[in-house]
């Protein structure tokens, strides 16, 4: 995946996005203000960068304004709480390729980090292999979907690989040991590490959407993940796990 460098000076607003970010499968440089930013940015590294504007030290406006003016060519997503449409104008104006309110669901800032990924070439990164012949003969059963722990990555029948994040295989490995059984939100929270009680269930809710979002993205397959009210998920297809 390209590596994003992120500019957010609140830091729970900075340490969420991060930790979404990196659960989708970036790699995350933080940045608190535009002074850390020069610091940590690299053009050969960072492809991607998420801009808020008010800043302890200036404006994000100034900064991507500037970072146009150099030539640089990475993709900007402003994030910023300033989102009326003068503000949306300015920002685009400046050389921003999207601009999100932070009210808006992560979901979309995930689909707007894919199409920008996609415009600009970066998903040559994804290792994704070619189904077909050169799948081990043990794969060749398409009816079952394989979960390999140590490369960390989906076999999806018929369509390849997809890598995972170590939380995404966490969430697939409770499911898929036991294909066609209810599995509660509880033993999914308690396999991640986390206390149920304490646990915000949309954190998980998030995370299953933008599962099989990049699941079908990549592979184009749905992801046989049922969703059971009031009680869990159940993945529903033949499935392996793999060491």
């Amino acid at each position: 995946m390209p590596e994003v460098i992120l500019l957010e000076d609140e830091p729970v607003l900075s340490q969420e996005l991060g930790d979404f970010l990196e659960e989708l499968g970036y790699g995350v440089a933080r940045a608190g203000t535009i002074g850390d930013f020069d610091r940590l940015f690299d053009a050969q590294r960072h492809r991607l960068a998420i801009v808020d504007i008010g800043l302890p030290d200036g404006s994000g406006l100034e900064l991507i304004r500037r970072l146009r003016q150099g030539g640089q060519q990475v993709g900007i997503v402003v994030f910023s709480a300033r989102s009326t449409s003068p503000d949306r104008i300015a920002g685009l104006a400046g050389g921003a390729d999207h601009y999100l309110g932070k009210g808006c669901d992560l979901d979309e800032l995930a689909a707007t980090l894919d199409a920008l990924t996609r415009r600009l070439g970066l998903q040559s990164t994804l290792p994704v292999q070619p189904a077909g012949p050169l799948l081990p003969a043990e794969y060749e059963q398409p009816a079952t979907w394989v979960l390999e722990l140590g490369p960390r990555r989906l076999h999806v029948p018929d369509a390849g690989f997809v890598p995972l994040s170590q939380q995404d295989q966490v969430v697939l490995q409770c499911l898929m040991s036991q294909p066609g059984d209810s599995i509660s939100r509880r033993q999914i929270v308690q396999a991640l590490g986390a206390d149920y009680l304490e646990y915000d269930q949309r954190r998980l809710d998030t995370q299953m959407r933008r599962l099989r979002r990049r699941v079908e993205a990549i592979s184009g397959h749905e992801l046989p993940i049922k969703t059971l009210r009031n009680s869990g998920y159940c993945f529903y297809l033949p499935a392996s796990i793999k060491a």
